[in-house]
């Protein structure tokens, strides 16, 4: 049994906020890059250029590339054979509480989301999700959500007849209708099976990979190849202003589902797509 203090995750889970609000990874750069180099649409090229600009600058001056910071979703895979010492959760949010304020990130949680809606002035709470797996490791993934893309996300109840094409279609459609309203180029996540609540979680899990990274089975490797390229034949291109580079990337996850039901989430994210993964 290894044992852990909860306080240790503090100061790792604050950096790794700090990063992904300032710093874009290697692989993502190379693709806005690459859209930039490769739009056929003038506005959107010069969209891109912009993009590609305002992440080189936040990187030089370590300010956020966004005025929306996001909401901090934590995913953390815990080993069996690990005794956390002290409140995991609260040491996560005072991870939040440190990296919003002391990286001067907008505070953009309030803390009732119909009456008051007060702003907690410090972006927590954070949203957790916990998953008890083998091992004596903690995986976590530290992600930053924006509104505008979170906002353009869903879940849909398919009938089973409803199959492949279905999905397909439903997919790209409300891609097609968020037009520019989650910042493209995006990445889509998509969920299919479990329940209601489990195929969106999924769809937000499938946001947490690398670029490029496919699904293990090859059928739905091939969903999420196919569903790209239907995107990015859409015209919404970069900031909704027409082209040809609306998606980067899309993927995929799947669960076993009850045989009357074919739930179907979808959750985008902008083009930003701020997550890090940490193992402690």
């Amino acid at each position: 049994m290894r044992e852990l203090e909860a306080h240790e995750l503090i100061e790792p889970v604050k950096e790794a906020l700090l990063e992904i609000n300032f710093d874009t990874p290697p692989e993502v750069m190379a693709k806005l890059k690459e859209f930039w180099q490769t739009e056929v649409s003038e506005a959107g090229r010069g969209a891109m250029e912009d993009i590609v600009r305002n992440r080189e600058l936040a990187a030089q001056k370590r300010v956020a590339m966004c005025q929306d910071t996001g909401m901090a979703v934590i995913f953390v895979e815990l080993g069996q054979e690990v005794h956390i010492i002290g409140d995991l959760k609260e040491a996560l949010n005072e991870a939040v509480r440190r990296a919003y304020t002391e990286g001067y990130l907008r505070a953009s949680v309030v803390d009732d989301p119909l009456f008051d809606r007060k702003n907690t002035r410090d972006n927590t709470p954070a949203i957790i999700h916990f998953d008890l797996v083998a091992g004596d490791k903690v995986r976590l993934i530290v992600a930053a959500k924006g509104a505008g893309s979170e906002n353009m996300s869903t879940v849909k109840m398919l009938a089973p007849a409803a199959g492949l094409e279905g999905v397909k279609r439903a997919v790209v459609q409300f891609v097609e209708e968020a037009g520019p309203n989650p910042c493209p180029p995006i990445v889509v996540g998509v969920g299919i099976g479990g329940d209601l609540e489990l195929a969106a979680l999924l769809a937000k899990k499938a946001l947490m990979r690398k670029m490029g990274e496919r699904n293990p089975d090859p059928r739905y490797a091939k969903l999420e190849e196919e569903l790209l390229e239907a995107i990015n034949r859409t015209g919404v291109g970069p900031q909704g202003l027409g082209g040809v580079n609306t998606a980067m990337d899309v993927r995929v996850e799947y669960y076993p589902t009850h045989i009357a039901e074919l739930p179907l989430g979808i959750n985008i994210d902008c083009h930003l797509h701020r997550h890090k993964e940490l193992v402690i």
